[in-house]
């Protein structure tokens, strides 16, 4: 059973240090959270064995098929296609490091024999007890494993590599056969090619010739090493502007392939805003706020010293956020991504109302909370609520929505417009946003258009801007995100 844990640390702690090599952030408290995992879930199951791994050491999504690679090029099954019918084995096999046999086994295949290594290996035990440093270089790199992964992790020129660095290759290639001492391990290899030369003949001047090759390789590894961590950082770079550009991409010039990966990113960050406002509700229930006539009358047992602070926790309503979407064809390069965003409001806050609008307006509260956010979304666009085809008619809507729900709206709602404010020259109904502002916290409108077209053609939304209480222009999703951050705000500050 010790023997079995001792196999199971050591192979572990072999895959972390690859996967360190090859750019992952891994902490002594992951390798042993990495050991708990595998351990709970056993070596049974190479799926249950990458999944366990995976849940500790990949933090982003867009790591996840880097990881799976490291993964494949170190294990390999000897079951054939029944992976998990017996734990696997370590491989090492990846990229242009070939690590499925041991150097021993790589020079036997050579073709030279056990006495032959056994002169070998005594030769290298005799050197590593030097106080030179070319013996332990020389070692570490004919051998190719942990230890090499060790020390090309612990160089710290991965850090110096950047998506700028490809003029510098050469360089940095250089400098890494330096730090994990390529020239000591060299001449070292000088040394012992003259000791195997008198003891085994020309069969010793064979054997250092093989180790020449074996060393010739490794350098091959360490500048493949060099390369592939330059096209990493090289395409999280071109991800990373790509993301940037999307980001601040006006809706209207997004072209087809590009609209779903917006709409993911505008999921992401909702996911983001509700993952936060959980954590601030948790960290409110937990400790509530200091009540400081508690708190002294309580310090009068101990002459004054406040030992003990008293907690309190305000009974309040929590605030209410109340959104209205257009959903004409005015907007229908940002209506999708509106409704993202209606669809996470409503997620995010626990009493949130929603309705769309185009010349007519009706609820879809219960149609957002039912329906997943893909279903959600699609059929508000459809039609199903609202008809999307007629002219949008803000002065109609507006009224609709005061008669019928203008009572519910109080000191603690936040009414939120999400539209152009293009009227089709119809009656604007201005004067519903003043009684709207009067009743509630605050008024707040997102619109699409930049302020430059705002008063141009049919457009009122100067009008509207006078009347709310804050006004955001959203064109791109980086715009969205900041206005649904200012929103998430103020409910924090409301629920203080």
């Amino acid at each position: 059973m010790a023997e079995a844990a001792r196999t199971l640390v050591r192979v572990l702690d072999e895959l972390l240090w690859v996967l360190r090599r090859e750019g992952f952030a891994l902490s002594t408290a992951q390798a042993i959270d990495a050991v708990r995992a595998v351990s709970a879930v056993g070596l049974a199951d190479r799926w249950a064995v990458r999944e366990a791994l995976a849940a500790v050491v990949v933090q982003r999504s867009a790591e996840r098929p880097r990881y799976d690679a490291v993964f494949d090029g170190f294990f390999a099954s000897d079951a054939g296609d029944d992976p998990g019918a017996r734990p696997p084995r370590p491989n090492h096999a990846h990229g242009n490091d070939p690590r499925a046999r041991s150097l021993w086994d790589r020079l036997s295949a050579r073709g030279f024999d056990e006495g032959e290594l056994a002169a070998l290996r005594v030769l290298l035990d005799s050197f590593a007890h030097g106080e030179e440093e070319g013996p332990e270089a020389l070692g570490v790199l004919l051998g190719r494993g942990a230890e090499l992964d060790r020390w090309l992790a612990r160089s710290g020129l991965d850090a110096e590599i950047d998506a700028h660095s490809e003029a510098r290759l050469g360089f940095l290639v250089q400098r890494q056969r330096a730090r994990v001492g390529s020239a000591p391990a060299r001449r070292a290899l000088d040394a012992l090619r003259g000791l195997l030369a008198g003891a085994l003949g020309a069969r010793g001047e064979g054997l250092a010739a093989a180790l020449a090759e074996e060393l010739d390789e490794t350098e091959a590894f360490v500048r493949a090493h060099v390369r592939r961590t330059y096209e990493r950082r090289a395409a999280e770079h071109d991800r990373a502007r790509a993301e940037r550009r999307l980001a601040t991409t006006p809706f209207a010039a997004l072209r087809d392939e590009e609209i779903e990966e917006v709409r993911r990113a505008v999921r992401r960050f909702a996911d983001g805003l509700r993952g936060g406002a959980r954590i601030r509700a948790r960290h409110r229930a937990r400790r509530g706020r200091i009540d400081t006539a508690r708190t002294w009358r309580g310090a009068l047992a101990t002459g004054g010293v406040p030992l003990r602070l008293a907690r309190r926790r305000r009974v309040r309503d929590r605030p209410r956020i109340v959104l209205l979407c257009d959903v004409s064809e005015s907007v229908r390069a940002a209506a999708c991504f509106l409704l993202e965003f209606t669809y996470a409001v409503q997620e995010l806050f626990g009493r949130a109302r929603s309705f769309l609008f185009v010349s007519e307006l009706e609820e879809a509260t219960s149609l957002f909370a039912r329906e997943p956010v893909r279903v959600a979304v699609a059929r508000a666009w459809s039609g199903e609520v609202v008809r999307a085809g007629e002219n949008s008619n803000y002065g109609r809507a507006l009224r609709a929505f005061e008669a019928r729900y203008a009572r519910e709206v109080d000191r603690r709602t936040t009414v939120v417009i999400l539209g152009d404010g293009r009227t089709n020259y119809l009656d604007p109904a201005a004067d519903v946003l003043d009684r709207l502002r009067d009743r509630a916290r605050a008024v707040v409108w997102l619109c699409p258009e930049p302020r430059g077209l705002w008063g141009q053609g049919d457009s009122v939304m100067a009008e509207y801007a006078k009347r709310a209480t804050a006004v955001h222009v959203v064109r791109s999703a980086a715009d969205l995100e900041l206005a649904a951050r200012s929103l998430v705000r103020a409910e924090a500050r409301e629920r203080r």
